[in-house]
Parts: structure tokens; sequence; C-alpha cells
């Protein structure tokens, strides 16, 4: 029989208080500093990003996505050290459960990963590491080699079959066959790849502190500017203003697009369309999952990221505009007046990823026969939750799908301001490559250089 272990986390004057208080953000895109050169700093020179600026002569291996020290290769989903590798799988096979002495705020780099066990393991999560991982063990006939900047993969080769833990009979199943007297097992199997691929849990809603995206713009160097020259100032002002909010929620949002790719991996057929399709149905239909993901932390007024992030309906104007906003805002509210239960959320987000209707599919036949499996087992999974109106709540689904059908869309159509302004934008590799946002050739160039770069979150 297992039980449960409760670690309180400690703390010790040999690493300064500044380690653990909260850094609002870890560098903007104004400084012109990347995200990797300023955890570089923060973690002293211990190896983090030593191969990240321009100039060097040798290949930096790849830093661990939860701690910043030197990774030994791919674990539980992450590129990882040996030492958050242990750390993980002893937390997941003991089922320990930490506490933070200081509201879950701690940093965590090297110099200091041993500190705070809540936050380690919160860190390993937010990334996206996989408890399913740690279960089932390691998967067979994978090459044990350390990741290189020079065999970082893009999101097109991730979406090979190497990362799923086949599951016998159901996995191999035609979709017709598929749809016929396996709701219950296909249920178990979404509901699983939801829980081992999703940071946005009611678990974390009750433990998170948020906060506030605050930005600030100097004015002062354009006073008594006018004429031609302050229209200009003003329009670049309100350009950096926007850059800035993009960079934080693309920062943010980044994490769970590696979550949804192994989520829709896991789906059963998911792995056996074409290529081509899964790319259209993960790029077309991330935003529609995280939306309705996020709704367990945000509130009526705000959208709340997996780190405790908020941010306002006012920001979100700026971001997109006023009338999305307010959309955004309200499917939160819709979603959150449903009180979805955690199997009606996996059931429900699968739906929304195998959609058929999506432009440019070369088997929207297929996709429609697995996505109807998906839909059966929803009503098996509503009708056995006990609700007086079955009926009822089916349709508040169906509604809930089209709004957030028409907020995808739009979102896709808002993302043109992103396209045509890539080049003052600050953004992970791995979020414009999900939205086909344009890079230069530098920052190509030094994406592949950069031991850290986002896109290899998706190997394996």
């Amino acid at each position: 029989m297992s039980c449960s272990v409760l670690v309180e986390a400690t703390s010790s004057s040999n690493i300064e208080d500044d380690l653990y208080t909260f850094k609002e953000e870890p560098c903007s895109p104004l400084s012109g500093n990347s995200p990797e050169q300023q955890f570089a700093a923060d973690s002293a020179g211990a190896g983090a990003g030593a191969g990240a600026g321009a100039g060097t002569g040798g290949k930096a291996a790849a830093p661990c996505k939860v701690c910043g020290d030197k990774a030994s290769g791919y674990h539980y989903g992450v590129t990882s050290c040996e030492g958050c590798k242990g750390f993980f799988r002893r937390s997941i096979q003991k089922q320990i459960e930490y506490r933070c002495l200081r509201d879950g705020k701690c940093i965590v780099i090297r110099l200091n990963r041993n500190r705070c066990q809540f936050c380690r393991f919160k860190k390993c999560l937010a990334v996206g590491m996989s408890r399913d991982s740690v279960r089932y063990g390691r998967v067979p006939k994978r090459p044990r080699e350390v990741v290189s900047n020079d065999s970082m993969p893009d999101l097109a080769r991730n979406l090979s079959s190497s990362g799923i833990i086949p599951i016998p009979g159901i996995e191999d199943m035609d979709p017709e066959t598929l749809r016929h007297g396996v709701a219950k097992e296909l249920i178990k199997m979404v509901s699983a790849a939801h829980r081992g691929n999703n940071t946005y849990t009611e678990e974390l809603r009750r433990t998170l502190h948020h906060h506030t995206i605050m930005l600030k713009i100097d004015d002062s160097d354009n006073e008594g500017s006018g004429g031609e020259e302050a229209a200009s100032s003003t329009t670049d002002r309100v350009t950096d203003v926007r850059s800035v909010l993009w960079y934080n929620v693309a920062l943010r949002m980044t994490p769970a697009v590696q979550q949804v790719v192994e989520f829709a991996k896991r789906l059963p057929g998911f792995h056996t369309l074409p290529q081509d399709d899964q790319l259209i149905l993960i790029k077309l239909g991330f935003f529609e999952v995280w939306l309705t993901r996020v709704t367990r932390l945000s509130t009526s007024d705000c959208i709340v990221f997996d780190d405790g992030t908020a941010i306002s309906q006012s920001q979100l104007d700026i971001v997109y505009d006023a009338p999305f906003a307010t959309a955004m805002l309200t499917y939160v509210r819709t979603v959150v007046k449903m009180q979805m239960s955690e199997e009606e959320m996996a059931i429900y987000t699968g739906t929304l990823l195998l959609c058929p209707q999506r432009s440019g599919l070369s088997d929207p036949d297929r996709i429609d026969t697995l996505h109807r499996a998906v839909g059966d087992a929803f009503q098996h999974v509503v009708i056995g939750s006990g609700v007086a109106d079955v009926a009822g709540r089916l349709e508040a689904f169906a509604a809930a799908t089209r709004d957030v059908r028409t907020l995808g869309t739009r979102h896709n159509e808002l993302l043109a301001w992103c396209r045509d302004h890539w080049p003052r934008l600050v953004l992970p590799a791995l979020f414009s490559e999900i939205f086909d946002i344009p890079k230069s050739e530098e920052d190509d160039v030094t994406d592949s250089e950069r031991a850290s770069a986002p896109v290899s979150q998706l190997q394996g």
C-alpha cells in the first residue's frame, strides 16, 4: 500500500534571499536580452547558457529545463539533468507532498534547486515532465544520448509515434471498430493522457498565488516633441507596449504547447493520421484546447497562466483587441459556470483537437470517424455523471464548442499583427512555430546554437 509523504521546504543562509524572491519578468524584449541570456546571468555562469552567446567556438550541451544544469538526456518528456530526473521520479513514486515557506515564489536554478522541493516539483510539471512517464517507465528502443544543440527536432519530426506508450488492442483498431463497444476504455485512455499532460488543474488553482504583469513605459524622453516626430514616437511606444505584452503571453503559453502535443499523440488513432493532418489539427486546435484548460485558473476579468501570472482584460485589449478580449473572458465564465469534471474536460478537449472541419486536411473522413468515437465516449461520460438534464448539458457543451471554434478562428486572424511585426518581437521558437510566425535567419541560427531552444521540448 502506498502512502503520501509530506515534506516542508527549508531555507538556508547559504543562498541569498533574492534567489527565492519572485522576479516579475526574467527579461524584456526592450532590454535586448533573450530569456536564455537572462537565465544564464541568473545562474551565475553555472553552465545554463554557456553556449548562448555569439562567437563561441564549441557546441554547448543542452541545459536542464528545470534548473539550468547540464542535461544528461531526455527524461519523462523533458530535457533534464540527472538530479531533476531522480527528484521527479522519487516525488511521483513515493507520492511526496511538499510545502513551500515562501508562497510558491522560489526561483529554481542549479545553485538552489534543493532548497525548495515544492517549487522544484512545480517547475518540473510546468516545463512538461509527465507523471505517466514515471508510472510506465522508459519507452523501449529509445536511444540513450545527450541532447545537443545540433539535434534539435522541429514540430513535425516530433509528431512521430516515438513518444507514445502503446496500449494493446485499442490503439490498433480501425476508426469504425473504435466507435463501437470501447467507450469505457477510450475514456480511460483520453483521461490519462489529459492528466499526464496538463498543468492547469483544480489542485494548482487551490494553491496558486496570483500576480499581475505590470508594465511601465517612460514617456519623459518624448516630452516637448511634436508634429510627425511625436506621432512616430507615440506609434513606436504603442508597438513596444504591445510587443512586451506579446512576449509575456508567449513565454507563459509556450510550455502548454508541448503538453497539448503529447496529449494529442496519445489520443487513440491520432498517430495513424497523415503527419500533415496531425500538424494542422494541433496548430489550429492548440489555442482552443489551451483556452479551455486555462479556465481552471482564470477569473471573469483576467486570464491566469499556470505560473500564477494574471493578464487583465485591459492588457488583453492591447494584445488582441477589445471584442476578442471580451469574448475570451465570456468563454471563461461559460466554462467555469459549467463546472466540468476532469473526465469531461479531457474528452471535451479531445473533441476540440479532432476537428474534421479544419482547412487543408487530406483525410477528413478518417478524422471525422475518430471525432465521432470520442464524441460517443463524451456522451457516455455525461450520461454517467448523473445530471438531471442530460440533453441540456450536451447542448451547453455544443454551444461552448461553437464559441471556442469562433475564438480559435479569430485568434489566428489576430496573429497577423505578430506576423507583420515579427522583427520587433522576442518570441520562443516553439510559439513562433506553432502559430506560423516568421523568424529571421539570424534568429534561426541563434536558436540552433542555443542549447535551450524550446523546440527540443517536443522530442520523443
